[in-house]
């Protein structure tokens, strides 16, 4: 089990032997949990605005935009990315998808042999689906406009405390050990520590607290999101019991 700090640091890694995790707990990937948790069918990942919204438009009225732009719904489209929106109304849903650091982030993990969509609130989850991979695990923060982000690293953690539960598991590099300490350390007050992250500060500053205390609710939901590659693209699924 390793951590990367930020997408960038991929590069020293052969992604096709390893099982990837992204985090964006605040907010994109918590949000893609819910999404999936609600039933929506599948997830199109795209690193801009603009392209999420051109393929949407293409796709057909049955489609939902959703994203940020400084934390915000981006103009024309449906949803931003707050995660307590979801519900089993947009079930069989597809979904556009495009934010600041979340959806760059997976698009910069392709290639690896396993992608998952990580946070809190499925941190067993994801615990559970890294351990029946059976390979290698690099836990991929995404990230606040290329630094570090607190809230990622405590989702690591989150992930790492689960696994350990599991069985054994060898963590590499101080990064992991940073991710475990900080998060055994606020494990009890997660969205205090959440909020006073840079990530956090400017979610409550877009007056979206709401969004930080769903993100802190550590195994809310046991669905995990799976990353497929298709011709254009990345989308993300949820792991059923057949996959």
């Amino acid at each position: 089990m390793e951590v990367a700090l930020l997408p960038a640091e991929l590069s020293r890694f052969d992604l096709s032997r390893h099982t990837v995790v992204v985090f964006d707990v605040l907010r994109a990937t918590t949000t893609m949990t819910a999404a999936l948790d609600a039933g929506v069918e599948e997830i199109r990942i795209f690193t801009d605005i603009d392209a999420a919204r051109s393929a949407g438009d293409s796709f057909g009225a049955d489609r939902l935009l959703c994203g940020e732009q400084n934390c915000l719904r981006p103009s024309g489209f449906d949803l931003g990315n707050s995660p307590g929106v979801w519900h089993a109304g947009h079930a069989g849903r597809t979904l556009f998808m495009a934010t600041t650091n979340g959806t760059r982030a997976l698009v910069g993990a392709r290639g690896a042999a396993h992608l998952l969509v990580g946070a809190i609130v499925n941190a067993s989850a994801v615990a559970r689906q890294v351990a029946n991979q059976g390979c290698d695990a690099i836990l991929l923060c995404a990230g606040t406009n290329g630094r570090a982000a607190m809230e990622d690293l405590i989702g690591c953690g989150a992930v790492l405390s689960a696994m350990d539960r599991i069985g054994p598991m060898d963590c590499a590099g101080d990064e992991s050990r940073i991710a475990r300490w900080l998060y055994e350390s606020n494990k009890h007050n997660l969205s205090a520590a959440l909020g006073q992250s840079e990530g956090g500060r400017n979610v409550l500053a877009a007056g979206l607290g709401a969004d930080i205390e769903f993100a802190a609710r550590l195994d809310a939901l046991t669905t995990v999101g799976r990353a497929i590659e298709a011709p254009d693209g990345l989308r993300i699924r949820k792991i059923t019991s057949t996959d």
